[in-house]
């Protein structure tokens, strides 16, 4: 039970990563965007692609924090006392982002829609950073077992936490750039398409370099990461990697509907690398999933509550995402005061 308890917590952080993770890094965009009129459009696109369905993606991080306390409650209180500050930075970086893109909305001058603006985008650059330097003080074996606290400083600031924040950060640019390539030619502004298909070719092209210099990384800050890599996880590493390739040169061929699909399997293959690594620890070296694992009763409890959610849970999310494509969803909020222009216009084609 333990191993199935492990897989539903790996599925979480992956729907985290690809749902939540493109909302975080739209905002990345949209503080890439600069100032002035020639980015207002670009942040138009971004505002219309998240709107519907930002605080919906969220759902995936407090299933995972359940999941992990419900589940390996020995692992949480050490991640927890180890790592409070980088996960208090992210949860007050959630907050931040959520308040200022739900307020601009309300404001009744320009400037302080630019801060509230600039609010948002930074927020969605560190929370990713700060997400990602956890996984990275929990995989190089800087937590202890034992529901004890680690070095609050060390844990989280090292070589394979800040490789994971920057990672983090460039593959939530690469996929949201991928999707907001898609979200254009859905609003018929094959402008913006080739903006963002830039864009989403120079991520992928940054997450590549960044995987390159993550080996040596690895190799010398968390060799059992390292070694998991290039064993048990080898096949998923692979596939990422030539998933990865193949979505780059769809978008050099301008193909954006396949090669969205393929950078979402190229993020999700370096995520389950990740997990596959790590196995069969949830802190290495010092505490495995079955040592971990809540009891038998417990853990049966929690499967079918998370049976129950899914149901309710799976065909709202499914319903919500086809109306978004399907274009069938209300503009999120009231139009900013004072502004001129139109709201995006929504297509009603098919959702891929």
């Amino acid at each position: 039970m333990s191993t199935a308890a492990a897989i539903v917590l790996l599925g979480g952080i992956l729907a985290y990563a690809l749902f939540g993770g493109a909302d975080f890094g739209a905002g990345f965009w949209e503080l890439m965007a600069g100032e002035g009129e020639g980015a207002e459009r670009p942040r138009r696109v971004i505002e219309h692609s998240i709107g519907p369905v930002w605080e919906a993606n969220h759902v995936w991080l407090i299933f995972i924090f359940v999941v992990l306390w419900t589940a390996f409650s020995e692992a949480y209180a050490s991640i927890m006392l180890t790592l409070f500050v980088p996960l208090t930075l992210a949860a007050l970086g959630v907050v931040l982002r959520g308040a200022s893109f739900a307020f601009r909305k309300t404001v009744d001058t320009a400037r302080e829609r630019r801060l509230l603006g600039l609010a948002f985008a930074l927020s969605s650059l560190l929370v990713p950073f700060f997400l990602g330097a956890v996984a990275g003080g929990v995989a190089s074996g800087r937590v202890p077992a034992g529901g004890k606290a680690g070095d609050p400083v060390d844990s989280w600031l090292n070589p394979t936490s800040i490789l994971g924040g920057v990672l983090a950060v460039a593959a939530v640019a690469y996929l949201a750039a991928v999707y907001l390539v898609w979200d254009a030619r859905r609003l018929d502004d094959a402008e913006m398409a080739g903006y963002f298909r830039v864009r989403a070719i120079g991520a992928g092209i940054a997450v590549a370099v960044i995987g390159v210099v993550g080996v040596f990384v690895l190799r010398s800050d968390a060799p059992y990461l390292y070694d998991g890599l290039t064993s048990e996880a080898l096949p998923l590493v692979v596939v990422s990697a030539v998933c990865g390739v193949g979505a780059l040169a769809l978008l050099l061929r301008d193909a954006s509907h396949w090669a969205r699909l393929l950078a979402v399997l190229a993020v999700a293959g370096v995520v389950a690398a990740w997990g596959v690594a790590q196995w069969p620890y949830v802190l290495p070296e010092s505490l495995t999933f079955a040592d971990a694992a809540a009891p038998s009763g417990t853990l049966t409890t929690l499967f079918i509550v998370i049976g129950l959610a899914l149901v309710i849970v799976i065909p709202a999310f499914a319903l919500l995402y086809v109306l978004d494509q399907k274009g069938l969803l209300p503009e999120e909020g009231v139009a900013d005061i004072g502004d001129p222009s139109t709201p995006l216009r929504r297509t009603k084609e098919s959702p891929s």
